[in-house]
């Protein structure tokens, strides 16, 4: 059994269809004795709302899909080297798009015949989030196989114009430059003053304002560093509330199959007890019918035998 394929279709129905196809081809590919098969597909995890609607809109919108993840890879590429010129330009078509993606899947989902709350709107826009900030989200995203909301990351930290300043070593550079030129014609004055005996102007490096830049520069870094902090943190906070909310909802369900399947079992032994009843009933009347008979043929033969007996007693005599 090619467990891809099985993969392919599952993750193309819909959430409440998901269980009873996996476990039907569960259950071919155990009769196949494909035991390899039959432990893959049992592990597939059936998708969220949310995690379903987003990945109907990979699968249905595929040029959208991947211009979506484009801009992911320019966002991490620029997140990883502190480029703000480039964050700044990516992170200003971001939230539009996923706002207008989100809707979008919520439209799929509409025609596949599932509403979608604001709730889950907004976990789907999360999940989008999640796509653009972690290469792993966008690989799963890509082949329409995610199963829940992230985990961990909703998104980028803002970056405002001067929060992480761009390219700034040439800037540094070109100060350093212009300090060491700075220098280097005041010691030739200083020189020519003193040949000539004339008093000259002390004229000192330029070297504040490459001060204060680094200082800037250094400050902007750690404040991003102490920002990144706070959105891991945050980040992981969020992803134990989700990690409850959807163990709480697997047990929910669990629950409400348990509670399916006992009122089955227990519709069945209703029956099977109202039968046994009627057969109980049959029967009683049939052994009361036995029994009047049985007596009524005794009775009659107690008569036959007085009878026989009374002939017998006359033709002796």
């Amino acid at each position: 059994m090619d467990v891809e394929e099985v993969a392919e279709e599952l993750y193309g129905l819909r959430p409440a269809e998901f269980v009873a196809a996996r476990d039907t081809y569960v259950a071919r590919a155990r009769a196949a004795k494909d035991a390899r098969a039959a432990k893959a597909i049992a592990a597939l995890r059936r998708p969220s709302l949310a995690a379903w609607a987003a990945n109907r809109l990979a699968r249905q919108r595929q040029r959208e899909a991947q211009q979506f993840l484009a801009l992911g890879e320019t966002l991490r590429e620029a997140h990883r080297t502190l480029d703000a010129e480039q964050l700044r330009a990516a992170s200003g078509q971001r939230q539009q798009l996923i706002t207008t993606l989100a809707r979008t899947a919520g439209a799929l989902a509409g025609e596949a015949g599932l509403s979608v709350s604001d709730t889950v709107l907004h976990e789907i826009e999360q999940t989008l989030h999640g796509v653009l900030a972690d290469q792993d989200v966008a690989d799963q995203w890509s082949r329409g196989r995610l199963v829940k909301t992230p985990e961990a990351v909703v998104g980028f930290p803002a970056v405002a114009p001067g929060a992480v300043p761009a390219r700034q070593a040439p800037a540094v550079e070109a100060a350093e430059a212009t300090e060491t030129t700075e220098a280097a014609e005041t010691t030739e004055s200083e020189e020519a003053a003193e040949a000539a005996e004339q008093p000259a102007p002390k004229k000192k490096p330029a070297r504040g304002e490459a001060a204060r830049r680094l200082r800037e520069l250094e400050g902007a870094r750690t404040a991003a560093e102490e920002a990144d902090g706070e959105v891991g943190r945050r980040e992981r906070e969020l992803a134990e509330a989700r990690d409850a909310r959807q163990a709480a909802a697997e047990a929910a369900e669990e629950a409400a199959e348990l509670i399916s399947r006992l009122e089955r079992e227990l519709h069945d032994g209703r029956k099977a007890r109202q039968e046994a009843r009627t057969a109980s009933t049959t029967a009683g009347k049939a052994v009361t019918t036995a029994e009047h008979a049985l007596r009524d043929a005794r009775r009659a033969a107690a008569q036959a035998a007085d009878a026989l007996q009374g002939l017998e007693g006359r033709s002796q005599e």
